[in-house]
């Protein structure tokens, strides 16, 4: 049963309600996955992706997948997972795995009425944890978290978010043609280069 208090004071105390959150199952929609979790340790810098793929569900850990390994690659952090983990806080736009496309190729994008339900966790987050540096991953993060909805209009650029620092990333699934543009690959360094001059900050601790 879904618990859902009206406030809270603590990542902590977040975590423990959304580890058993079964919203989106309750609203009739097939998850095939529980709720998956990454610890706060005090990361300054918060990614945002857009849903757990497979790996990811049944080890309920964020970027496990092939995935994540090539979004350590671009970050800096390939063999360095214990670093990837303490330097950024891992959340998502929805939080379960939704299982593969109907389609047949990747995994079935979340409904809007997903993002929604799950829109609740991560604005608490994003309070609770007030990061400094936001990487939005994929097309469906940028949209929820800064409105945009073209790839081609955000990477590379740096935007505010509040207090913090914003710089989106394109998702790295291998089900995604957005980079075979060699100009899109040019806006992906662009964007790295910024991620890497505002990690080179000494605000952001060093895993």
């Amino acid at each position: 049963m879904t618990r859902r208090k009206s406030t809270y004071r603590s990542l902590a105390s977040l975590h423990r309600d959304l580890a058993v959150c079964r919203a989106c199952a309750e609203a009739g929609y097939p998850l095939a996955s529980l709720p998956v979790l990454a610890p706060y340790e005090g990361q300054a810098a918060m990614i945002i992706g857009q849903s757990p793929g497979v790996v990811e569900g049944e080890e309920r850990r964020p970027w496990r997948g092939r995935a994540g390994r090539t979004l350590r690659r671009w970050l800096g952090f390939e063999g360095a997972e214990d670093d990837f983990y303490a330097t950024f806080f891992c959340v998502s736009t929805t939080r379960c795995y939704l299982g593969k496309s109907p389609g047949g190729r990747g995994d079935r994008l979340p409904t809007p009425r997903e993002l929604e339900l799950c829109r609740f966790w991560l604005d608490w987050e994003l309070r609770l944890a007030r990061p400094r540096l936001l990487l939005p991953v994929g097309g469906v993060s940028a949209r929820r978290l800064l409105g945009i909805t073209r790839l081609t209009d955000a990477i590379g650029e740096r935007f505010t978010f509040g207090d913090a620092v914003a710089v989106p990333l394109p998702h790295p699934s291998g089900a995604s043609g957005w980079l075979n543009d060699l100009a899109n690959r040019a806006r992906l360094e662009r964007a790295l280069a910024l991620v890497r001059a505002e990690l080179s900050d000494e605000r952001y601790p060093k895993g």
